[in-house]
């Protein structure tokens, strides 16, 4: 079974990062696509048997305006950590018919209900509050080029994930990246990156990986995520937020820990 993260350009025009986790939790593919057809060829060897695909990109829209009842469930827990997601509605051009990543998995013919049990199949997921959760951070990583950020910002941030996306070896639920040839150049590109359109080719690919860990996440331990809203309005599957971990609570090494 793989586990197939896509950290989706929403709208088509930028780069889709795409990472593949087999059974074992070692990362087998890691890269980018910019079309359809690209992001399509690139997940079809993987997707042909048994796979969970985590979509960073809505499956499901139907509101007109405003929010989705999954963003607004979602954002009230994870606001307070910075990591509130965006709102999709169909008065956007993107959502306005079937959503990119809805017509994606189409294509590979995987069902989209969460709570269906099958065995191909795609669900929603959202890095930012994935890696709240699972890495116990007070605050989101700021490795996203934004006014203000400088590239020592962005690249120290990038890399602090990209460390605590290596140290998931070690977790009840191992991810193991670190003997991936690809993973080892895409670190070594960050770490050598100069300006932030270097750093923006990077973020991509790491975001799949984390998307990919949610899916084998989810997968693993399904009594240890949350899905927010439903199959029918729209839904976000992470891990669950840890009841004791405090936004304005005590940090060691940008985490929190509990005694």
């Amino acid at each position: 079974m793989y586990f197939v993260g896509v950290d989706l350009a929403w709208a088509g025009r930028n780069p889709t990062g795409i990472a593949v986790v087999d059974a074992n939790g070692s990362l087998v593919q890691i890269g980018a696509a910019r079309d359809d057809a690209d992001v399509l060829a690139a997940l079809r060897p993987y997707v042909q048997g048994d796979c969970l695909v985590g979509f960073d990109a809505p499956l499901v829209v139907t509101n007109p305006t405003g929010q989705r009842p999954a963003e607004t469930a979602l954002n009230r827990d994870f606001r307070k950590f910075e990591a509130g997601a965006h709102p999709a509605n169909t008065s956007k051009p993107e959502f306005a018919s079937m959503p990119r990543a809805a017509r994606l998995a189409e294509a590979l013919d995987l069902d989209l209900d969460p709570s269906a049990g099958a065995t191909r199949r795609a669900i929603e997921v959202y890095p930012h509050a994935a890696t709240v959760a699972l890495f116990r951070l007070r605050r989101t990583l700021k490795y996203k080029a934004k006014p203000g950020r400088s590239v020592d910002q962005l690249k120290s941030e990038l890399l602090r994930l990209m460390d605590s996306v290596e140290e998931l070896e070690h977790a009840t639920v191992p991810l193991r990246v670190i003997g991936n040839s690809d993973w080892v150049s895409l670190r070594r590109h960050v770490t050598g990156a100069q300006r932030k359109c270097e750093l923006r080719r990077a973020e991509d690919p790491v975001d799949a990986v984390v998307c990919a860990y949610v899916a084998l996440y989810t997968e693993r331990c399904p009594a240890d995520v949350t899905i927010y809203g439903d199959f029918g309005t729209g839904y976000i599957v992470t891990p669950s937020l840890p009841a004791d971990l405090d936004p304005d609570g005590p940090l060691i090494d940008g985490r929190q820990h509990v005694n």
